[in-house]
């Protein structure tokens, strides 16, 4: 019988937890019409420092969280809720009275945001953020593609989705994903898991999922940052992004990193193969955005 108990107790504030927040999901959309729509995206990439570099953000007194009913970095709107609508979206960010009081607290301007990695390499987002918001900035973290592969792998691994070892899952890549990004297009509805899970090496060629975004924004709307300063200068890369969003210097006590994953290191023949592999992608990012990449190959 008291087990019996310990469950009820155990399961009677989890309810309540979701009828408070269903009601608080509910407001928000009801509000929507007085959320203003997020003056940043942090659109890119999986597993290039996006969750530190949110996590930095949020803790500035002028950027706030998402608004209390979403537990979360991101809405998802412009890949997998797109079916649920602006006002929904605009439920996830605070009201203009909100912002204000936070203004007026801290004599500054207030930036909302999000961030979201599948946005860079999903096939509509561009387009849609750009038909909703064409004023939004665009930050922008890209992590040696090498590098990046590898650990969106030991992700899937930890989340117990890749039942692969590295080298059979960028094999079998191609197929898991055949027809996926085609799927996205002709069903603007669809949201497709292997998409997001599985796409180890089409990630990394990163100039052809920015060109979408290059040719609907202007330049200096991005700003693009290389996950390695991120991961050598926390602080630098931090006060480098407040000031492209036009906010005040903000120190923070540490820089904890967030989402890191240690692992044996990368076999050596693999690591060979992907650095061959996208060595002509990554020069021609270089060149796109006339930048240079402390990455693994030399001559990319």
């Amino acid at each position: 019988m008291s087990s019996i108990r310990d469950r009820v107790k155990q399961l009677v504030p989890t309810q309540v937890t979701e009828r408070v927040r269903e009601s608080l999901v509910d407001y928000g959309v009801r509000t929507s019409d007085r959320r203003p729509l997020p003056d940043f995206l942090i659109i890119g990439t999986k597993r290039g420092g996006t969750t530190s570099l949110w996590n930095y953000l949020i803790q500035h007194p002028l950027v706030p969280r998402l608004f209390p009913a979403w537990n979360t970095k991101a809405s998802h709107y412009f890949e997998e809720h797109w079916r649920r609508g602006e006002a929904w979206y605009r439920s996830h960010f605070p009201t203009v009275r909100q912002r204000a009081a936070l203004e007026s607290r801290h004599g500054g301007p207030v930036r909302v945001g999000e961030a979201a990695p599948l946005y860079m390499f999903h096939p509509l987002a561009a387009q849609r953020v750009a038909a909703l918001m064409p004023q939004v900035k665009l930050i922008v973290l890209l992590r040696d593609p090498v590098e990046r592969a590898y650990s969106h792998w030991k992700e899937r691994r930890t989340h117990d989705i890749e039942p692969l070892d590295f080298a059979a899952a960028l094999a079998a890549e191609p197929e898991r994903t055949a027809g996926e990004r085609e799927r996205l297009i002709a069903e603007p509805e669809h949201f497709s898991e292997p998409y997001d899970w599985y796409t180890y090496r089409a990630r990394g060629r990163y100039l052809e999922h920015l060109e979408p975004w290059l040719e609907r924004f202007d330049r200096s709307q991005f700003l693009f940052l290389p996950s390695e300063d991120l991961y050598r200068d926390a602080r630098a890369t931090y006060a480098r992004t407040l000031d492209f969003l036009g906010l005040p210097g903000h120190d923070l006590p540490n820089f904890k990193v967030y989402n890191d994953r240690r692992s044996a290191p990368l076999d050596p023949a693999v690591r060979e193969e992907l650095t061959a592999y996208y060595r002509p992608y990554n020069a021609a990012l270089a060149r796109r955005l006339g930048m240079t990449f402390d990455w693994s190959d030399p001559a990319a």
